[in-house]
C-alpha cells in the first residue's frame, strides 16, 4: 500500500453488515454470510460481477446485539473498511449461507445512504489518503515518536515468539518492510483485543490517535505474556513458544491469537495426568504404553481428532484397578451364617462356598473360581451369586449377557474406530474399582451369534483360569490379570452353552424347590418382604402355612417363586386396599368374613359405622379364593387314566420337571403309526421302538387278537402327547410309550398313581437317563405314589430329600418287563418268565 499503487476506492459501495468482528485496513477476515441482505449482495455484486470494482464492497461494523437483530437495517456505523472480496464458498448445511474472505484496503465514511433494498448501498467518502503513504520514515515530532515506539513494542513482542517457526519469521520480517503507518491497523489485528477496541482503532482516522489507540493495546499484550513467562515452570526446549493460531488472517500472513491462558491449563492437565499415570502402579508393559501416549499427547494441537481419542485412553488406563483390591472376610462360621440367612436350602452352592473360603485361609495367593450355576428360573441363581459377593466381602457386578451378539462386547473395539470403548469386562472393572470383585455373567446360556463374531468364543479367553492372568482388551490392546475375580455364570441349562465354553467352568445344579422348601421360604423373606414393599406389618397382615401350601399347589407350578412372590403380592395389595379405605362391616363379622364374604347374598349391612377391619387380617382359603379367584392348577391325574391307553412319563425342561402324559388310540387301517405333539427327531425313534419290542413280544404278553401274531394287523395306532404347541424331545419318554401302548392292546388300565422314566433299546433294556431329581420332585407335586426308573439311576436319589423319598414308592427297573409289572395293577402277565441277564465283563 505505497503511494504509487494507485488504489481509490469508488464513490459508491454496497455495505455488508457483519456481526463477526471489525476488519481493520491490512488485515484479512472470513465473514459468514446469512442474512437476507447480505446474501443479495453476495449474489448480484461477488457471483455476477466481472470487474474488479465488483469485488470491492464496504464492510461495516454491525454493533445491535446479534439476539435481538431484526431484518430492518440498524442504523450504520460512520465508519467502515473498504475491502477486495478474495474468495466466496457457498454452503447449504445446516442453512444456506455464504463464507467470504475479505482483505481490509482503507477506511471510508458513509456520507449518504442511496438505498436500502434488496442491500444497502451508500455514497462514501476515502479517508485513508493511500498515496501519502512513504516507504521511508515517517515525518518527525511527535508522530515520528509514536510510530518509532510502537514498532519497538512490535519487535519485542514477535521477539517473545518462537522464531523456528516460518509464519513469525515472515511476520518479523514484514515489520521492516510494512510502512510505519499500516502498523497499528496490522498488530491491533493481531493481538488479543475486543471488538470495542478495534471499533476505537477503526474510528481514529488521524494517524497520530490511531497510534495512541493501539499502542496501549500492544503494551499490554507484552506485560501478559511476560507475566505468564514468570509463573510458569518452562521446560528448557520451549522457553519461546509459538501460540495458537486463530481463524482468520494478517495481512499478508495468517493472524495469531496471543493467549496463553488455555495452553497453559492444557499443560497443568497434562502434568496432572502424568502423575495419575505414574501413580496407578500399573505393570511395565502398561506404563510404558501410556508413557509413550502421553508424550504424544503433548504434542498434539487439541483440535486434532485423535487428542481427545489419546486423552480417553489414558484416563481409562488410569482409572482402572491395576493394583486395588479389597480383602476378603475368611470367618468361614460368619460365612455360614450369612448365607443361611440369605437363602434357604441351596447346600451345595454354600458348600462350595465355604471350601473356597477354607481354601483362602490356607493359601492366599488362590485363583478366583469359575463357577456355573446351572437351574430352572426363579429360584435365586443371581441372587446368591449378590449373597456371595456380601459373604466376601468383595464388590459385586452383574453383566447381562442374553441377546448379546456381537464379541466386541466382551473384548472391546480396537481405538482406530469411530466411537471405540472398552469390552463389559473392562467397564465393570473400572466401575468397581477393584481388580478382585465377583461377576456375575448372567444368562450365559443365550448369547447370540451374528455377523460381529460370537461373544461365547470371546469369552473362552476370560473364564480360563490358564489364560485370563493375561486379557487382551481390544481397546486397551495391554493385558490385565483376571485372574483375582471371582466369576460366577447362571443358565438356565447347559444344552445351549458351547461345549468349549461350558468345560472351562464348574457347574453347579440349583434344582428346583419342593412344597415345604417353598414354605420355609415364603414365611422367611417373601411375606416379609412384601409387607415391606406394600407398608404392612405383620399386626395387619397373617398368612397361615395351610394358605401358603394351598397357593403354591393350586396357584402356581414351577421350580422357582417368582409366581409364588407375585401372588403374595396379590393378597399384600388387596388387604392395603381395606387398610386405607376402610371398610363398612358388621361388628359381629370376623376379619375372614370381612374378606370371604364381602359380596355375599347374606352379608348383613350394619347400619351404623364405617370402621377399618379388625387386625391382623388372616387369610384363609375362602379369603385365598376371593383375592386371587379359582385355583388355577387341578391334579387331574385320576381323571385323565379312566381308558386304557393313558400313561404318565416324567419330563425335564429348564423350567423344572413335568409330568406328561401319553396318550394312545387304535383304529382300523393298515398297521400305520401316527405320531402328534410336536415332537423331536428322538422321541419319534422312541416310538418307533416301542412299536418294534411290543410287535416281537407280543405273544410273550397276549397282546394278539383273532389270531394273529402281528397285534397291528388291520389296525392304526395314533400316539398324542399333550400339550400340542409344546416341542418335545429326548430318549427318556421310551418306557411311558411302551406302556401305553401295551395298556391299549391289552386293554388293561395302568395305575393311576405312577410316573415313569427311562430310556429302552430294542432288546427291551431299560437305559439310565437325566434330570431324576427334578422328575421325582415333579411327580411328588402331582402327588404320585410309585415312581419307576432305570435302576443305573438309583445312585441319583441321593440327592433328593429324605421325606420325598419317604412319600414315594420308587421301583427300579433293568427290563420292560420290571416296567410293565410295576405299572399295572397284579402284573402283567406273559408266557415266558426272564430270567435276570447279568454281564460277564
Amino acid at each position: 500500500m505505497s503511494s504509487n499503487s494507485g488504489i481509490q476506492i469508488p464513490s459508491r459501495l454496497p455495505l455488508l453488515c457483519t456481526h463477526d468482528g471489525v476488519l481493520l485496513p491490512g488485515s484479512t477476515m472470513r465473514i459468514s454470510v446469512d442474512t437476507a441482505r447480505n446474501m443479495q449482495l453476495v449474489k448480484s455484486r461477488l457471483l455476477k460481477g466481472t470487474s474488479l470494482k465488483s469485488t470491492i464492497i464496504g464492510i461495516v461494523p454491525n454493533t445491535r446485539d446479534p439476539e435481538h437483530d431484526s431484518d430492518e437495517l440498524p442504523s450504520l456505523h460512520s465508519i467502515g473498511t473498504a475491502g477486495l472480496a478474495v474468495q466466496v464458498v457457498g454452503s447449504n448445511w445446516p442453512k444456506p449461507h455464504y463464507t467470504l474472505l475479505i482483505t481490509g484496503l482503507c477506511r471510508f465514511r458513509v456520507t449518504q445512504l442511496l438505498r436500502e433494498r434488496p442491500f444497502p448501498m451508500a455514497e462514501v467518502e476515502q479517508l485513508d489518503k493511500l498515496e501519502q503513504y512513504t516507504e521511508g520514515d515517517p515525518a518527525d515530532g511527535e508522530l515520528g515518536e509514536l510510530a518509532q515506539r510502537f514498532y519497538q513494542a512490535a519487535v519485542q513482542l514477535v521477539g517473545m515468539l518462537d522464531m523456528s517457526v516460518p509464519v513469525v519469521a515472515k511476520l518479523r520480517r514484514l515489520l521492516d518492510s510494512l510502512p510505519r503507518e499500516t502498523l497499528p491497523d496490522v498488530l491491533a489485528s493481531m493481538i488479543r483485543t475486543s471488538n470495542k477496541e478495534k471499533l476505537q482503532v477503526l474510528d481514529a482516522v488521524d494517524l497520530e490517535e490511531r497510534f495512541k489507540k493501539a499502542l496501549p493495546l500492544l503494551t499490554r499484550q507484552i506485560e501478559g505474556l511476560k507475566l505468564l513467562q514468570k509463573t510458569r515452570k518452562l521446560r528448557p526446549d520451549d522457553d519461546k513458544r509459538v501460540l495458537a493460531i486463530r481463524k482468520g488472517g494478517v495481512f499478508p500472513g495468517r493472524q495469531f491469537l496471543l493467549d496463553e491462558e488455555a495452553e497453559d491449563e492444557d499443560g497443568d492437565d497434562n502434568v496432572l495426568l502424568e502423575k495419575k499415570v505414574k501413580a496407578a502402579a500399573m505393570p511395565e508393559a502398561a506404563l510404558r504404553v501410556c508413557l509413550k501416549e502421553l508424550r504424544r499427547l503433548k504434542k498434539m494441537p487439541q483440535s486434532m481428532p485423535e487428542y481427545a481419542l489419546t486423552r480417553n485412553y489414558l484416563e481409562m488406563m488410569v482409572e482402572l484397578p491395576w493394583s486395588k483390591t479389597t480383602t476378603d472376610c475368611l470367618d468361614i462360621r460368619a460365612a455360614r451364617v450369612h448365607l443361611d440367612n440369605d437363602h434357604y436350602a441351596m447346600e451345595k452352592l454354600k458348600r462350595r462356598v465355604l471350601e473356597y473360603l477354607a481354601v483362602r485361609q490356607l493359601k492366599s495367593t488362590l485363583k478366583g473360581p469359575i463357577l456355573c450355576f446351572v437351574g430352572p428360573p426363579g429360584v435365586g441363581k443371581t441372587s446368591v451369586g449378590r449373597s456371595i459377593a456380601r459373604t466376601l466381602g468383595r464388590e459385586f457386578h452383574r453383566i447381562a449377557l442374553g441377546g448379546v451378539c456381537d464379541q466386541s462386547d466382551i473384548r472391546g473395539h480396537r481405538r482406530t474406530y469411530v466411537g471405540s470403548m472398552p469390552g463389559r469386562i473392562i467397564n465393570g472393572l473400572k466401575t468397581v474399582g477393584v481388580n478382585n470383585p465377583v461377576f456375575l455373567l448372567d444368562e450365559v446360556d443365550k448369547l447370540g451369534k451374528s455377523l460381529q463374531g460370537d461373544p461365547a468364543a470371546a469369552l473362552l479367553e476370560v473364564l480360563d483360569p490358564e489364560q485370563n492372568h493375561s486379557f487382551t482388551d481390544h481397546y486397551l490392546n495391554v493385558p490385565f490379570d483376571l485372574s483375582q475375580v471371582l466369576f460366577i455364570a447362571t443358565a438356565n441349562t447347559t444344552a445351549t452353552i458351547p461345549p468349549a465354553l461350558l468345560d472351562r467352568m464348574e457347574v453347579l445344579q440349583v434344582p428346583g424347590y419342593i412344597q415345604e422348601e417353598k414354605v420355609e421360604i415364603a414365611h422367611r423373606h417373601l411375606i416379609p418382604h412384601q409387607l415391606e414393599q406394600h407398608g404392612l406389618t405383620p399386626q395387619q397382615l397373617q398368612i397361615p402355612q395351610d394358605t401358603t401350601q394351598e397357593i403354591i399347589s393350586n396357584y402356581t407350578r414351577e421350580a422357582g417363586v417368582r409366581s409364588l412372590e407375585r401372588k403374595i403380592g396379590a393378597i399384600c395389595r388387596a388387604v392395603a386396599v381395606k387398610v386405607a379405605e376402610g371398610h363398612k362391616v358388621s361388628r359381629a363379622e370376623s376379619p375372614t368374613e370381612q374378606l370371604a364374604d364381602q359380596n355375599t347374598e347374606n352379608k348383613v349391612e350394619d347400619s351404623g359405622i364405617a370402621a377399618p377391619p379388625e387386625m391382623p387380617i388372616v387369610i384363609d382359603h375362602i379369603a385365598l379364593k376371593d383375592i386371587l379367584g379359582p385355583p388355577l392348577f387341578e391334579m387331574e391325574v385320576s381323571e385323565r387314566l379312566t381308558l386304557p391307553g393313558v400313561a404318565i412319563g416324567l419330563a425335564w425342561t429348564p423350567m423344572g420337571g413335568e409330568i406328561m402324559f401319553v396318550e394312545a388310540s387304535r383304529m382300523e387301517g393298515e398297521g400305520q403309526l401316527t405320531l402328534t405333539g410336536q415332537l423331536g427327531d428322538v422321541m419319534k425313534e422312541s416310538a418307533r421302538l416301542a412299536i418294534s419290542w411290543l410287535r416281537s413280544n407280543a405273544k410273550t404278553y397276549f397282546l394278539t387278537s383273532n389270531g394273529s401274531a402281528d397285534p397291528l394287523e388291520g389296525t392304526d395306532i395314533h400316539l398324542h402327547f399333550p400339550a400340542g404347541a409344546v416341542t418335545k424331545d429326548g430318549p427318556s419318554a421310551g418306557v411311558t410309550i411302551v406302556t401305553c401302548l401295551a395298556s391299549l392292546l391289552s386293554g388293561r388300565l395302568v395305575r393311576s398313581d405312577v410316573a415313569m422314566t427311562g430310556e429302552i433299546t430294542l432288546r427291551g433294556l431299560v437305559l439310565p437317563v437325566g434330570g431324576i431329581k427334578d422328575k421325582v420332585l415333579a411327580a411328588h407335586r402331582a402327588n404320585l405314589k410309585r415312581v419307576i426308573i432305570p435302576k443305573r439311576n438309583e445312585k441319583d436319589l441321593e440327592e433328593i430329600p429324605a421325606h420325598v423319598r419317604a412319600d414315594l414308592d420308587f421301583v427300579f427297573a433293568s427290563t420292560l418287563d420290571e416296567v410293565l409289572n410295576a405299572a399295572f395293577d397284579g402284573g402283567f402277565p406273559s408266557a415266558v418268565s426272564h430270567p435276570q441277564v447279568v454281564s460277564k465283563l
